[in-house]
């Protein structure tokens, strides 16, 4: 075993959804840092997925287009088709949250959170499903689907479709994986704690604030979440099956909380 390749995606083909900022885009800069040949990207507002693709370089293609909806995910995967012949890595990460009391929390907000967090996922990996199995030949191909520790624990906020659907990508990514394997296509999940970006304001704006409900004491930062995605992307993950993996500074499996009863009863 070559263990200086281990990490190593040279190579490799890659999309990233949602990968013009935040979370999507540290998992792209990894994926291009770890040697894949191509990392595309891509999300609704072109102007910012080119300014990033721009930032990342030459390897880093912008492909922008809605894929909330089947008609632009068939548009997407055209696109791609017409550009590759197969597809190593998949990172389904684009995704939307909503926050609204429950007496006023509206179907839109939803619907708008369902479909782009739990029905995109799988109808693009559906129809990406040959350029994957081309893809998945001399190693395995990857499909990485970006849940939250909000699948795993609630949390105080009131975003009731978003911590719904986040519950379903990791119960999707295990009944995914039970059928792709099959095909070589290894289906795993990244459920991210507070990472500073547009879907998490109080870490992006607030880090120290956000720091102290967090055992680490900080919130995440780009050699997190690309070290946890090129992990999962690359021979090091290859038996790593349906896992959900929080990245997230010991909110879910590592917090103990300061308001248990003293067990001395004092």
């Amino acid at each position: 075993m070559d263990f200086a390749k281990l990490f190593s995606l040279e190579g490799r083909v890659a999309v990233v959804t949602g990968g013009s900022r935040g979370i999507g885009a540290m998992i792209a800069e990894g994926f291009l840092a770890a040697g894949a040949a191509r990392v595309y990207i891509t999300a609704r507002k072109a102007e910012v997925v080119a300014d990033t693709a721009a930032r990342l370089g030459e390897r880093c293609i912008a492909l922008p287009g809605d894929i909330s909806t089947i008609a632009g995910i068939e548009a997407l995967v055209e696109d791609l088709q017409a550009r590759e012949t197969q597809l190593d890595i998949l990172v389904n990460n684009a995704g939307v949250a909503w926050g609204a009391e429950f007496e006023s929390f509206p179907e839109m907000g939803w619907d708008k959170v369902m479909n782009l967090n739990v029905k995109t996922p799988f109808f693009l990996t559906q129809k990406l499903l040959p350029m994957l199995k081309a893809g998945a030949v001399e190693h395995p191909a990857k499909v990485i689907n970006i849940a939250s520790i909000d699948g795993l624990r609630i949390n105080p906020w009131e975003t009731y479709s978003y911590q719904a659907s986040k519950a379903a990508v990791v119960q999707l990514t295990r009944r995914m994986s039970a059928r792709l394997i099959r095909d070589n296509i290894v289906v795993s999940c990244i459920c991210p704690g507070a990472f500073p970006s547009e879907m998490n304001k109080a870490a992006k704006n607030a880090p120290d604030a956000s720091s102290k409900a967090i055992p680490s004491r900080r919130v995440g930062d780009l050699e997190d979440m690309a070290g946890g995605a090129i992990y999962l992307a690359s021979r090091a993950g290859d038996y790593v099956v349906g896992t959900p993996l929080p990245i997230d500074g010991g909110i879910v499996n590592g917090w103990i909380p300061d308001d248990f009863a003293d067990p001395s009863g004092h």
